[in-house]
């Protein structure tokens, strides 16, 4: 069987997060990002289950995803997958959206699943020069390159790629987001929102594509990617975001992330003291 290997950049001068999975075989269960997520499938064939459609993802398939798209997949066959991705911020993305349109929105892209050949050419040349940790003027010319041809052609205002939300699943929403270090109950949820356990389930599920405790864990994940990019260790981590004990928290990093938190956080750490010796320090 081929290898299992997991490789993840960030690029300070894009501000952006570039990563490569090769021959991984790794389910990922339904969950969401707080980032857009431009990827291309190398090798392989992946099952893809995205807003409630579903998807066989195979070689030369790009998927893009807005922050707040719930999405999960498996392998489809009894290879592996060969994965290339790019991360990028809605600050990054409101800043690149100015760059090319001269309207600072966040765009929002039609579809989740494309194949389309110009598209692949700058994602796979970007990607590349980042890995290679090229520093020219032609990795941040491929970026805008990229992201102008995709909002060309998939882009729309991204309020139109967020599903109606009735008042009371948002204010679960906010009270989650601002809580997230907290024990929260269930209980607490339904009396916000004013809705038995029955209905905020239902609701939320349907409004959201994911339960109010996966919701949770994602904002929580996310708030624990910044803290480990900080330098934080995964025990500090788990802590300040909530998980009740750090095997908790490396098994749902795990299954959303594609890495340990240890890893992840090493990835900041060496790319800090490689900038410490260069400068002398």
């Amino acid at each position: 069987m081929k290898k299992e290997v997991r490789t993840v950049i960030y690029d300070d001068e894009l501000r952006l997060e570039a990563y490569c999975f090769e021959g991984i075989m790794q389910p990922f269960p339904n969950h969401f990002h707080e980032y857009y997520v431009i990827g291309s499938v190398e090798n392989g064939k992946r099952c893809l289950s995205c807003k409630n459609k579903e998807y066989t993802l195979q070689r030369g398939n790009i998927v893009l995803f807005n922050p707040g798209d719930n999405h999960a997949c498996v392998q489809g066959d009894d290879g592996t997958l060969d994965y290339r991705a790019l991360n990028i911020s809605r600050e990054s993305m409101l800043n690149l959206t100015e760059e090319v349109t001269g309207k600072r929105e966040l765009p929002g892209f039609s579809e989740n699943v494309i194949f389309d050949e110009e598209v692949a050419c700058y994602l796979h040349s970007l990607h590349e020069m980042i890995m290679k940790g090229f520093n020219d003027l032609g990795k941040e010319e491929n970026l805008l390159l990229l992201i102008s041809l995709l909002i060309q052609r998939y882009g729309q205002p991204f309020e139109q790629c967020i599903p109606e939300c009735r008042d009371e699943i948002e204010k679960a929403c906010r009270f989650m987001e601002q809580h997230f270090s907290e024990h929260i109950y269930l209980d607490q949820i339904c009396y916000l929102a004013g809705l038995s356990k029955s209905t905020l389930l239902r609701a939320f599920t349907k409004s959201k594509g994911v339960t109010p405790y996966s919701y949770l864990q994602n904002i929580r994940i996310g708030e624990a990617k910044k803290l480990l990019e900080q330098g934080l260790t995964p025990v500090e981590a788990a802590l300040q975001t909530g998980f009740s004990d750090q095997s908790h928290f490396t098994n749902y990093f795990n299954r959303y992330i594609g890495l340990a938190p240890g890893a992840y956080r090493e990835i900041f750490l060496t790319k800090e003291n490689s900038e410490d010796k260069k400068h002398g320090k």
